[in-house]
């Protein structure tokens, strides 16, 4: 096969892209119809467990609270109702789960479209960790998950579902509002633990390099801070508890771009 043959015209890169699209599509619409056929289980064993004062995190506030002589972090009651107020919107609250947890199952396959697509750019050294490249890419990303169900949702709801202006105000809440809080902090959980890959990659594009990350370090932390009070309630210690394993994976990437740019500086000098 000729030189000319081998490379691939912009066209063909998008026709790529499409069907890459088209096939992860495809994926999600399978698992979302497994999600959706389980709507029932999802909603009462998944959803509804942050109501329940006895949730897994709740009680670990509660014990870690009494190590330390107080019940400071026990919670007796999280007193909001969840209501229907349009005739579609249980329905249209049943498709979007089904969807989100459907492209949650599917993201190893994503990862490894994308490694697909990403393939011929790579040296042929490179290749072979295609394995590695989908098995941390998806650990990072579930964990993010696990994080964000066990950590950030139930601080959120707990914060937002008892908090009051006035005992005069009912709080009864939107289902989709309560859906939302939930699906933001899982999924925007997922996203941020996939940080190291992300600066891996940039570091192998010589986008950056470990001085870099040194330098704006400070820029990094208040960048976190900002993100952390975001997509968590309002109070010092929920802020705390999200920003610290930021900070842990940012600094893992100055590591792994370290990494990088000695093995490109020995690359460099063998040539």
């Amino acid at each position: 096969m000729s030189k000319k043959q081998k490379e691939m015209s912009f066209l063909d890169h998008l026709e790529e892209l499409r069907w890459l699209l088209i096939r992860s599509a495809g994926v999600v619409f399978l698992f979302a119809i497994f999600a959706f056929m389980k709507i029932g289980y999802i909603f009462e064993h998944l959803l509804i467990v942050f109501k329940n004062p006895d949730f897994a995190t709740y009680r670990f506030l509660c014990n870690l609270s009494r190590t330390f002589g107080t019940d400071g972090l026990c919670i007796e009651k999280i007193d909001f109702t969840i209501q229907s107020l349009k005739m579609s919107e249980q329905f249209s609250a049943h498709i979007w789960l089904a969807i989100t947890f459907g492209f949650i199952l599917a993201f190893p396959y994503i990862l490894y479209e994308i490694w697909k697509f990403i393939r011929p750019a790579l040296y042929e050294s490179e290749r072979k960790y295609a394995s590695l490249f989908i098995i941390a890419s998806s650990s990072l990303f579930f964990l993010g998950i696990l994080f964000g169900y066990y950590v950030i949702a139930p601080l959120s709801i707990n914060f937002l579902g008892n908090y009051s202006v006035s005992a005069e105000v009912e709080r009864n809440f939107k289902l989709a509002s309560y859906i939302a809080i939930i699906k933001t902090s899982v999924l925007s959980s997922g996203m941020i633990f996939e940080l190291p890959i992300i600066i891996y990659f940039l570091a192998k594009m010589g986008l950056v390099t470990p001085e870099f990350l040194r330098k704006y370090r400070k820029y990094a932390f208040v960048l976190v801070l900002v993100l952390a009070a975001i997509i968590t309630p309002p109070d010092v210690l929920s802020q705390i508890i999200v920003t610290i394993p930021m900070m842990i994976l940012y600094e893992v990437g100055i590591i792994i771009s370290k990494i990088i740019v000695k093995k490109q500086n020995e690359s460099l000098v063998k040539k």
